[in-house]
């Protein structure tokens, strides 16, 4: 091999192992191989069960290339027999080079025969190459056809070009592999990703699409960035770390306990307890106006009071927000008392109850909003142990901050404008977004859309979240996208 030669190899060797693209490699491939044999036509052939796909075919002559998205080529697959050369080569992973096929008795070359007799091609030289990696493996087969002199006349394919064609087929073989391996990793990877945030949203079932939700949306506002070439549009490499952040940013959630999770309404299950007590209440009214200690007057007085006192729980545990004349009413309710049959004294409400249901806005206590809120702290902990490639090495920043706000009275660590990047401020919005629209929270109904727009441009106003993000967002209309 001449030091030209070489030089050109390593030039190849180092393009071929930077191309990134599936569909670009394996047209360099073939390019790249036809322009060191100086040759007319070629096919690239990749093995599949037990054949050998057509994947790339060119005849620079007579101006064909077909193969990859745009021109997919619907020729039969050639079967592992070995009366055909490609298979031959493939079989015996050992290099053919005939000079005029139509005098090459070993191989069935009708096929291209018959290609030339439709085409008026003639088809001549050919020199067939196996494709394996590294380990061996057979990945295809490059064929190389019509070799050309400086004249431009066809002529055998000279032995001094078989060895850098092989080495580029080699080459091109390793290429491969590692790129499907590189696919393989990041389906694995995706597939993970996505089967723990399923475990996440299933352990209950107020939260089953929240985080299928907001990837659905993510992604079509991604695309509409890309189709309008806007300027804020991700690479493909960022899009994909940022959606991972998506897919893991409540993964902090598997450790907060079920009865915080799922609280439905301010009291939770201790609204049976409740209703229990106040029925208590009643039949020991009665016994004290049957016994003679109460009279009727004030024993209708009693029922009509547990009545209303039944009411306004009801009313309390499950409003969406508490106005300051319901919270009077419940601290009012706290202060009346009963004497059970022991004689003690006891509260109609406990103090915990009095508290569960003083929440002005959403189900939770301050004590159980904070069970809930250091889930983000535990998504941190938890995606601190994984080890992200540089592609995604600001996934976990980006997944555990979705709760942060720009004026700084998000959590956990309050951050500010100047410490939230732009990937979090879209993040924090789809999240919020879809809890207030979403259709499965117990605690609360869907919001129309409209109007949860309309609070995401208050949380503007409050200098909580990106308000031209927001306006993008919106004009992307992303929550209309098809699943």
């Amino acid at each position: 091999m001449k030091s030209d030669d070489v030089k050109r190899f390593l030039d190849i060797s180092i393009a071929l192992t930077s191309e990134r693209d599936r569909e670009a490699l394996l047209s360099s491939i073939l390019d790249t191989a036809m322009d060191i044999a100086d040759c007319d036509a070629g096919t690239l052939y990749l093995l599949e069960g037990n054949a050998l796909r057509f994947c790339r075919m060119v005849t620079r002559s007579m101006g064909v290339r077909q193969g990859g998205h745009d021109a997919p080529i619907t020729l039969p697959p050639v079967p592992m027999e070995e009366k055909y050369v490609s298979a031959w080569c493939a079989i015996h992973a050992e290099t053919i080079n005939v000079a005029d096929v139509r005098t090459e008795p070993r191989f069935d070359f009708s096929g291209s025969i018959r290609y030339d007799n439709m085409t008026g091609y003639r088809t001549k030289s050919m020199l067939v190459v196996p494709m394996r990696n590294d380990r061996g493996e057979l990945i295809g087969v490059t064929q190389l056809i019509n070799a050309q002199n400086e004249a431009g006349e066809t002529v055998p394919f000279p032995e001094d070009a078989v060895l850098l064609i092989e080495a580029v087929s080699s080459q091109a073989a390793i290429s491969i592999t590692n790129m499907k391996y590189s696919q393989e990793i990041t389906l694995l990877l995706d597939s993970l990703v996505s089967a723990l945030s399923t475990a996440i949203d299933e352990r209950t079932p107020y939260n089953a699409n929240h985080t299928r939700n907001m990837v659905k949306y993510g992604t079509a506002f991604l695309n509409w960035l890309d189709a309008g070439g806007h300027p804020w549009a991700f690479s493909e490499e960022k899009r994909r770390a940022f959606l991972m952040a998506v897919w893991l940013h409540d993964v902090g959630k598997l450790v907060v306990p079920l009865e915080v999770m799922d609280k439905g309404s301010r009291l939770g299950p201790r609204l049976n307890e409740v209703k229990e007590r106040l029925r208590t209440i009643g039949l020991l009214g009665r016994i004290d106006k049957l016994e003679g200690r109460k009279s009727g007057d004030e024993y209708a007085f009693l029922i009509s009071d547990l009545a209303a006192a039944e009411a306004l729980i009801e009313k309390a545990n499950r409003a969406g927000f508490l106005p300051d004349e319901t919270l009077a009413e419940i601290e009012e309710l706290a202060a009346r008392t009963y004497t059970d049959e022991s004689g003690a004294v006891l509260p109609w409400i406990t103090g915990a109850e009095r508290d569960a249901l003083s929440v002005r806005k959403g189900t939770l206590t301050p004590a159980e909003r904070g069970i809930m809120e250091s889930h983000v702290v535990v998504t941190r902990k938890i995606l601190r142990d994984v080890y992200f490639p540089k592609t995604y090495q600001n996934v976990p920043r980006w997944a555990a901050a979705h709760h942060e706000l720009l004026n700084g009275r998000g959590y956990p660590d309050h951050l500010t404008a100047e410490d939230i990047p732009d990937e979090v401020r879209l993040l924090t919005i789809l999240d919020v977004f879809d809890a207030l629209t979403a259709r499965d929270r117990p605690y609360k109904p869907a919001m129309p859309v409209e109007k949860a727009l309309s609070i995401l441009h208050s949380m503007v106003s409050e200098g909580a979240i990106d308000g031209k993000i927001l306006e993008l967002f919106e004009k992307s209309k992303a929550w209309e996208a098809e699943n």
